[in-house]
């Protein structure tokens, strides 16, 4: 178990900060104001409901507690639904993963790390786009999920900052089929092809968060999950093992009823 971890913010000790903070051409300077957010680091939010946010959340009612890892910040933006840009507050997908209840994900806490790094801008913009109960076949090309990312990241970039990646933490939704499970590789490799060329960054840094523990799920589930994980790490970008065992507020937040795989939550 590890209480005060999050995975997004194990990526800190296991990724280079060259590759977080020289995406593109040379590494923008600290700044304040419009030209600070101009300069802005952009990270795309997709996957299931671990990344949307479900910290705190019992029922469809949220607890409205934000840890203090996870509080606002004039450095911290987030591009709405309305593809404006405003200060990010938890819940970050509440105008996005608009059916189910949101709560507190990984996301702020992640950038608040990645902030007082002497390489990194002055702003980091996030992007929420998951979707909970999603499987990977809804983030094809040519799917509503995947056309809403890419509009998303291209607005995101529009007026100006420069892509730092996509965090990606979605996979739960394939393990109760074995054919999923052993389709997955190949889906999440042609999902990360797709995006770098119709975003037009051959470079893009995808992160995703694999599964690591598998629960006390039906035994088909289990499976599942282990064959999935055993899938997930592939060449073409970084994976970092999870654990769900995660101090609430900064992950999905596990509850009697079960897991998202059998809520589809």
């Amino acid at each position: 178990m590890l209480p005060l971890l999050s995975p997004l913010l194990l990526l800190l000790a296991s990724v280079a900060p060259s590759h977080l903070f020289a995406c593109s051409a040379g590494a923008a300077p600290n700044r304040s104001g419009a030209a600070a957010e101009a300069g802005k680091l952009i990270f795309i939010l997709a996957g299931q409901s671990n990344m949307a946010g479900r910290g705190g959340v019992t029922g469809d009612r949220w607890n409205r507690v934000v840890p203090p890892e996870c509080r606002p910040s004039p450095a911290i933006l987030r591009l709405n639904a309305g593809l404006r840009w405003e200060e990010a507050r938890e819940p970050l997908h509440a105008d996005i993963d608009v059916l189910k209840t949101c709560g507190v994900g990984p996301s702020m806490a992640f950038a608040h790390e990645i902030l007082p790094s002497a390489a990194a801008p002055a702003v980091v913009g996030l992007v929420p786009c998951a979707i909970g109960g999603t499987k990977i076949t809804q983030w094809g090309r040519g799917t509503p999920l995947y056309g809403e990312m890419v509009r998303r990241a291209r607005a995101a970039g529009g007026g100006g900052g420069r892509m730092g990646g996509v965090l990606w933490y979605q996979g739960e939704s394939d393990t109760v089929s074995r054919a999923d499970a052993e389709a997955y590789m190949g889906r999440m490799e042609k999902l990360i092809r797709d995006l770098r060329s119709d975003l037009g960054l051959p470079g893009l840094l995808v992160i995703q968060i694999s599964w690591l523990e598998l629960g006390s799920l039906a035994g088909t589930q289990i499976k599942g999950r282990a064959k999935l994980r055993s899938l997930q790490s592939t060449r073409d970008f970084i994976n970092i093992a999870s654990c769900s065992c995660i101090r609430r507020g900064k992950l999905h937040r596990h509850s009697k009823a079960g897991s998202e795989g059998n809520q589809t939550s």
